[in-house]
This record gives structure tokens, sequence and C-alpha cells, in this order.
């Protein structure tokens, strides 16, 4: 079905991030390959020298650490992406970089900040160059039903 798959990934829903990983090793060819991507939004340079200065490093590995032990357990195999910068541009970058012709994400429940900045799946809708593939599937499809341990668990 498709060749090249960024699926982007955030640091939240461990449920979301299964589905998600999931969705892709379904979707790409035989031979094709899907690029696990988080991005790290970026810090204004005033808070910077509040924060030692590993803090960018750290976070990239850790990231990188936890989609790459993520991918092992599903066995999915993928390579994994951690970018520092503006989420939407930064998936839309690595897409055109990679040749690749879909980018798989996850919607999240919009609250007003979507209305005033619009939102990251929004802003890869409009610029992306490839298709685009939106999981909408809440994390909890029973709202009333208790959360299981795994499904509320941060990556």
């Amino acid at each position: 079905m498709y060749r090249t798959i960024i699926c982007g990934i955030g640091m939240g829903s461990r449920q979301t991030a299964n589905r998600l990983l999931r969705r892709a090793a379904a979707l790409v060819d035989e031979g094709g390959s899907i690029v696990v991507t988080h991005v790290i939004e970026n810090i204004p340079h005033r808070h910077l020298t509040e924060l030692p200065e590993v803090f960018e490093t750290t976070a990239i590995v850790d990231a990188e650490k936890k989609l790459a032990a993520l991918c092992k357990e599903l066995g999915v195999p993928a390579r994994i992406e951690v970018r520092i910068g503006v989420a939407a541009s930064a998936l839309v970058a690595i897409a055109r970089e990679t040749s690749a012709d879909l980018i798989l994400l996850s919607s999240h429940v919009s609250d007003i900040t979507d209305y005033v900045f619009s939102s990251i799946v929004e802003k890869v809708v409009r610029h992306a160059g490839c298709s685009v593939l939106i999981d909408r599937r809440p994390d909890h499809a029973d709202k009333d039903a208790a959360p299981q341990a795994e499904d509320t668990a941060p990556l």
C-alpha cells in the first residue's frame, strides 16, 4: 500500500502509540519502511539559560530509547527520528526528505488553543506533499469505563 510511512508519535498515551505503530505496520508495503517520528517542541531562547545545557540531548536520547523499545516490543521494524523544532514543520520536512507517501498521525480532543493557533494535525494536512491519515479513535471509547493501566500509561 505505502512504500514509506512517517508515523508521528507523541510521548503521551501508550495505547495511542501502540495503535499507530500497528496501523503503520499493516499499511506499509513489503520491503517498505516506517519512520517513527517524535518532535520536541522548540524552547524559547529566553528560557534556555534556566535549563541545563544537556537538556535537548537528554530529551532526544530519552525519546529515541522509548520509541525503539516500543517498536521492539511490538515487533515493528522502524527507523527512529527525533528532532527539536516545530512539530508540524518537522513532520512535513521529514516526509519530504524521505519521499514518504503517507504521514500517519493521531488526533486529540480539541481545545481553545487549536482555534487560536490551529492544531499540529491541521497544519500537517495543509502543508504535506503526501497523503495524511488521521487516526481519530479516542483512547477510551467508553468514557464511563475505568481505563486500564496500560491505556493511561505515558510512553
